[in-house]
């Protein structure tokens, strides 16, 4: 009888799995092949076509979505499949959909990746564990708030995809300390998705967290002729950043409260833990000091104009590199790397170049804002929020911010909005992917926990965007008291 009913569920869920396979198929159908579209016409009357790829564009995108969403297959597969559409219905050349799969963008977060198994391989991870459970203590509320103040702190100074894939294996550590039960937690799961919203709280407070921040600095720069400082950016979103960072603790205690309020004894049994690992290994000081310095040439680059052309990317493969030449890692290492959450990126990257060189990012950004056009400020404002927070949730932030900041910009003046809360609302809602794994990396790097799944972490993500975006909301007030300019007139 027992076999029965688990056949019956295995069925029920595969025919589960079929429907969301063919609405995704559907809704690709639907749009690629439906008549042209109407162009979209910004406020000084420029029309902007949208051509038959940039139709197919938004139908992939579609597809990622709903496949990614209820994963029907692996989600590293799904990211095949855009890449193969892509130049099955000729959106793109095979040169142009594919290489996007292995941008410097996606090396960085292999490299952050293989940092991360550094610090497990050589017992970093462990040390660091014992040492933070010693310092908090035995409640699980503390231990959520101290893993994620550690994690906002440290993408203060450094990006946080590698801040991400260093506390990972250190919260596996403090997770197998909580229980040897298989399956997910209620505890475990707030763990691992709390880490990776808030990598995405703190690193917009300085520009070391994410490119995104230099990125949208220089657009501002192009299209208002003003220069924003990086203490400009500290002293603005420094607040933001910790409030979210601190609500965030409490939106996942309230949702995701563990199931034991303390684990006893845990506090003398990390001391007991370290004390047996013993000093400190030669192979450990080797590790740290590679990914020390690593770290500390790409946090500190941009302040020294010998070392600024220095590409972050490469000084993480040479750090890569390193790891192998002095025995640290080893192939058989090579080979247990999550390949799946590389070829998301991968992904990720393509249907979001797909989409800013069809043009159809351009389209729905102008479509969606010129909706406000003759909306008050602070709408217009909140709208420009909202679909940076959508756009990012899809495609990598940098684009998001590129597609969405220049024509917010050009009809800000239209509405007497002043340029900068426009550069600080949208750096805000660019940090914060709450709903897809491919909006950050943190996101799927937390998912290799096995905690959640990507519909979880979708359905949990919509509270918390909701309350990103009234954070946004009352960030428009305090900028004004610490003397932003919110309007021209």
């Amino acid at each position: 009888m027992t076999t029965i009913s688990a056949d019956a569920a295995k069925t029920q869920l595969d025919w589960k799995r079929i429907l969301f396979i063919l609405i995704g198929l559907s809704l690709f159908a639907i749009v690629n092949f439906s008549p042209a579209w109407p162009d979209a016409v910004d406020p000084t009357g420029k029309r902007f076509i949208l051509s038959a790829q940039g139709k197919g564009a938004l139908a992939i995108f579609l597809l990622a979505g709903t496949w990614w969403v209820f994963e029907v297959v692996p989600i590293g597969v799904t990211s095949l499949a855009l890449g193969a559409l892509q130049v099955l219905f000729t959106v793109r050349t095979a040169k142009e959909a594919l290489k996007d799969f292995m941008t410097p963008s996606v090396l960085f977060i292999f490299g952050s990746l293989v940092i991360g198994m550094v610090f497990t391989k050589t017992g970093l991870t462990k040390r660091l564990a014992y040492k933070m459970l010693a310092v908090v203590g035995e409640k699980t509320s503390m231990i959520y708030l101290g893993c994620f103040v550690v994690t906002s702190a440290l993408t203060h100074i450094m990006a946080h995809t590698a801040v991400a894939a260093t506390m990972f294996p250190l919260l596996m550590t403090i997770y197998a300390m909580y229980t040897d039960e298989p399956g997910p937690t209620k505890f475990g799961k707030g763990l691992f998705m709390g880490m990776a919203f808030v990598a995405g709280a703190g690193s917009i407070v300085t520009l070391l967290g994410a490119a995104r921040g230099a990125v949208a600095i220089g657009f501002f720069k192009d299209i208002v002729g003003r220069d924003v400082s990086f203490f400009e950016i500290t002293y603005y979103m420094f607040p933001v950043g910790w409030v979210m960072t601190f609500i965030l603790w409490g939106f996942f205690m309230v949702l995701f409260k563990p199931e034991k309020k303390t684990i006893p004894g845990i506090k003398e049994k990390a001391k007991s833990l370290e004390k047996a690992m013993g000093g400190i290994t030669k192979q450990e000081i080797l590790a740290g000091t590679i990914i020390f310095l690593a770290i500390g040439i790409m946090s500190v680059k941009q302040f020294i104009p010998a070392i600024s052309s220095l590409d972050k990317n490469a000084i993480m493969l040479v750090a890569t590199v390193l790891f192998f030449i002095f025995n640290i890692l080893d192939i058989k290492d090579l080979e247990t790397i999550p390949w799946n959450i590389i070829l998301l990126f991968g992904g990720a990257m393509s249907i979001g170049f797909c989409l800013w060189e069809t043009g159809a990012a351009e389209w729905l950004a102008i479509n969606w804002l010129t909706m406000f056009q003759n909306a008050n400020y602070f709408v217009f404002i909140l709208s420009i929020a909202f679909f940076v927070m959508m756009m990012t949730n899809f495609i990598m932030n940098v684009a998001a911010i590129a597609i969405s900041l220049p024509v917010a910009l050009v009809i800000a003046p239209y509405l007497n909005v002043a340029p900068e809360v426009i550069l600080f609302a949208s750096l805000v809602a660019a940090g914060m992917p709450f709903l897809l794994l491919v909006g950050a990396a943190p996101n799927a790097i937390a998912y290799d926990s096995k905690q959640f799944t990507t519909g979880e972490f979708f359905m949990y993500g919509i509270p918390a965007s909701v309350i990103l975006m009234v954070i946004i909301a009352l960030s428009i007030f305090l900028w004004k008291i610490m003397g932003m300019p919110i309007t021209t007139v």
